[in-house]
């Protein structure tokens, strides 16, 4: 009927608004066109709740007009001013929290397309909406819950896991080590256990398949060769384990956080590929951190960590890593992929392959 249909309508175009700008926004902060860091605008709280107010008395409008002319406008004032409120809401969330506004925007594009659905009378938009709205919603709960944080508290911007302190963050000393090929080379083949620990970097610069090679070379070699993942890492959960998957590593080798973090003291040789804010104790050892408490992967008690990172700038949630800064720590610097690739080389090379 028509209350049915303008309903749709109205909730297709609301959320359908917020989710294009939020989903413009959420690349050019990834891909980083756009500062990661999150755009605190004076009063953004009143400014949305002004906005969410705008935006239901334009529906309200809507519903209860007989003219074409105005029901017209009103669509019009709902896109515009859900796009705007899809901009505030993600630009005022940090870096480090896209990948949960990702798995969020994914949910709002599900349930858009479900009231679409609605409108068209078509079953299977419907069905495939609510279950993409669902997945999405689902995703998003497991991501809050690896990085201990609340959606409403990622949604509205907010600032630190539940159990960051009110005081000031502990201050980084000492001084970085850097490592050459021939001694990541070195470290590698004198080990008995090795565990890589992949990130977004591993991701962007698709080193994935030489990090299989790798894992080939040394597991015939008898070195005890697996991967640590993130529940958080790359963009979403599971894309690391379906890129390793691709470049051909065994699923037994392939492992999550919970499995393998008590496993770090006893590994001779930790590599770190283009992953930061999941593996930086400050979230353990630093309580007034902005990630004090999020879980992460404690590479810091393995024998030696190597870290391969293109610098030794922060992560997107913009804080520094005492890890860089430890003794057992050595910096593995330049492009993920030429890296590992020169690594595979030098170790056919001391292998006679």
């Amino acid at each position: 009927n028509a209350a049915v249909l303008k309903s749709a309508i109205m909730l297709g175009t609301y959320i359908g608004g917020v989710t294009v700008t939020g989903s413009l926004v959420a690349y050019g902060k990834l891909d980083g066109k756009l500062n990661s860091a999150p755009l605190m605008l004076p009063g953004r709280h009143a400014l949305n709740a002004s906005l969410l107010a705008a935006n239901i008395a334009a529906m309200g409008a809507f519903y209860t007009t007989g003219s074409l002319a105005t029901g017209v406008g009103m669509l019009g004032a709902i896109t515009a001013g859900s796009g705007v409120m899809g901009y505030t809401l993600t630009a005022a969330i940090g870096g480090a929290d896209m990948p949960v506004v990702i798995t969020v925007l994914n949910s709002y594009s599900g349930w858009a397309l479900c009231a679409e659905g609605f409108m068209l009378n078509n079953s299977l938009m419907t069905i495939v909406g609510s279950l993409i709205g669902s997945s999405g919603a689902i995703l998003s709960y497991i991501m809050c819950k690896a990085m201990n944080r609340s959606l409403p508290n990622v949604i509205l911007g907010g600032f630190g896991t539940s159990s960051t302190g009110g005081g000031k963050p502990m201050a980084i000393e000492g001084t970085h080590t850097e490592i050459d090929t021939e001694g990541v080379t070195q470290a590698l083949t004198t080990a008995k256990n090795v565990i890589v620990v992949p990130g977004y970097g591993l991701c962007a610069a698709r080193a994935q398949y030489p990090v299989s090679e790798i894992a080939k070379l040394l597991t015939a070699k008898g070195v005890n060769f697996r991967f640590g993942i993130h529940p958080v890492a790359g963009r979403m959960p599971g894309q690391l384990n379906v890129l390793l998957a691709e470049a051909g590593v065994p699923y037994d080798q392939v492992l999550e956080m919970d499995e393998i973090n008590d496993d770090f003291s006893d590994t001779d040789v930790v590599l770190v590929i283009g992953a930061n804010d999941t593996v930086n104790s400050a979230a353990e050892d630093d309580p007034n951190s902005i990630i004090a408490g999020m879980p992460v992967l404690r590479v810091w008690k393995a024998g030696q960590t190597i870290v391969m990172k293109r610098s030794l700038g922060v992560g997107y949630a913009a804080v520094d890593n005492p890890v860089f800064f430890k003794t057992n720590t050595a910096m593995y610097l330049g492009d993920a992929k030429k890296q590992c690739e020169a690594l595979l080389e030098g170790l056919k090379r001391h292998y006679g392959e």
